[in-house]
């Protein structure tokens, strides 16, 4: 079969570019040997949110007083709650093979391998061999969870974020090593159902990207609900026993547990791609590609996490419209990182964009900051979330928006605002004179932008 676009792997990259290739009125065929929609619709970004969904609900049942409801006891059917994610993934998936059809893409489910600059060899389930060609070649492939030696999950006592997704049981104790998003995110979701959670980061500072302020605040609401959490702080390996984990940390303390998670970082998938043959450029484990994402061979692109970070679903699919565009010579602007909103979505949630206060100082900068809590705003009192706060960081010569920090309910829905208003180079003049519905969350945005400027009227 000879196409005009290959893509290998269906995830939030690879199908989108597929899609858009099909618009553009490309001959597309899309080569994935698991399901469609890859580790965030399957094993990431979605699933994890469903069950976010349903802490989020036991906590508001559980709390259910504050608001004058009177309830009984509340009761958690494990099973049936991570069954509802999982079906979450299934429908999803199935959208996607329907988008697949509705385009005219052709769905091969096997896994793909570059033979050349031109050609991909398929390898299906029953181990049957097939070869197709293109004019071009989109390699959106992922990565997976990796780990340090002496930390080598096993997917029962040591586990990744694959196995934290479908216990049978919920584990009475957790280790979580490692606490960028996706460790917060299982940190927050095991300990609101009782599990007694460890959080480690090697680093200062959980939530490591995040501005210093966001992380600090973020540890305190932690701490408040009895989470451990540890940072400066390495493991050295961890030793399995017949019913617990035995977590030996440099220095020699040792923290025993039901399970340990690991959440170290990701690692490309790189592997059995014929990278080597192709001679396609690699740096670090990670596809070395230009702004318009084309590797040392132009006619080859590389989009989403296996061409390194940031990890993030959406990076992907704004990759694969790119790839796509330029394949199909648009002229797309092209590829820029410094606008990437940043989700964390723990209680309460975590979004950003942009420089943090010290990254932009480093800069040379001259800032202005504002900050403003929600517990300022009639809307928090009413809904009963007032946790957390909004930062925003000024270039205090010309005013333009050089970052916000949102911590607090629904930052990763606010988040937005701050990611349009730096797209279109907006100063804070701006910001202030847009009117801002009341009562809403949003109002926090223009509020900490008064108080960088001296205007705040709500604190």
């Amino acid at each position: 079969m000879k196409y005009e676009v290959i893509i290998i792997g269906g995830g939030p990259g690879g199908y989108v570019a597929a899609i858009r290739a099909a618009q553009l009125g490309k001959k597309v065929a899309i080569v994935e040997a698991n399901h469609l929609g890859g580790i965030c619709l399957n094993w990431g970004c979605i699933p994890t949110k469903a069950l976010l969904k349903n802490a989020e609900v036991y906590e508001l049942v559980k709390n259910a007083k504050k608001y004058g409801i009177e309830v009984g006891e509340v009761s958690v059917n494990w099973e049936k709650m991570i069954k509802r994610s999982r079906d979450v993934a299934k429908r999803l998936s199935k959208g996607i093979e329907f988008l697949m059809k509705k385009n005219k893409i052709d769905y091969i489910p096997a896994r793909g391998k570059l033979l050349g600059n031109s050609k991909v060899e398929t390898t299906d389930a029953d181990g049957k061999i097939t070869e197709i060609s293109a004019d071009n070649i989109i390699i959106a492939t992922g990565a997976r969870a990796k780990w340090f030696p002496g930390m080598d999950p096993d997917g029962k006592q040591i586990i990744t974020y694959k196995e934290a997704m479908i216990p049978e049981k919920q584990p009475k104790s957790l280790v979580i090593i490692g606490a960028g998003a996706i460790g917060v995110e299982f940190a927050h979701f095991y300990q609101t159902f009782g599990t007694e959670v460890t959080l480690i980061e090697a680093l200062p500072n959980i939530l490591p990207v995040e501005d210093e302020d966001i992380s600090v605040e973020l540890v305190k609401l932690f701490k408040k609900r009895k989470m451990n959490i540890l940072t400066n702080t390495m493991v050295d390996k961890i030793e399995k026993l017949k019913s617990k984990v035995k977590v030996q940390l440099k220095g020699g303390e040792i923290i025993e547990a039901e399970k340990a998670l690991i959440a170290v970082g990701v690692k490309g998938n790189v592997e059995d791609l014929g990278l080597e043959d192709c001679s396609i450029a690699t740096d670090k484990g990670w596809i070395k590609v230009n702004e318009y994402l084309q590797t040392s061979f132009p006619n080859v692109y590389a989009i989403g996490d296996v061409a390194g970070p940031p990890w993030l679903a959406h990076v992907a699919s704004a990759e694969g419209i790119i790839a796509a565009e330029h394949i199909s010579g648009l002229n797309p602007a092209p590829m820029k990182y410094d606008n990437i909103p940043g989700c964390t979505y723990c209680h309460p949630e975590v979004a950003s964009v942009g420089l943090t206060e010290k990254a932009a100082k480093e800069k040379g900068y001259e800032v202005k900051i504002g900050k403003f809590p929600f517990r300022g705003l009639g809307k928090s009192m009413a809904v009963g979330d007032t946790d957390g706060f909004v930062k925003v960081i000024y270039d205090a010569k010309y005013g333009e928006m050089l970052g916000c920090h949102i911590l607090g309910a629904e930052a990763t829905n606010l988040i937005t605002e701050a990611v349009i208003a730096r797209n279109l180079e907006t100063t804070h003049h701006e910001v202030l004179k847009t009117i801002h519905p009341h009562p809403t969350l949003s109002e926090a945005i223009m509020e900490a932008t008064a108080d960088a400027f001296g205007e705040a009227v709500h604190i």
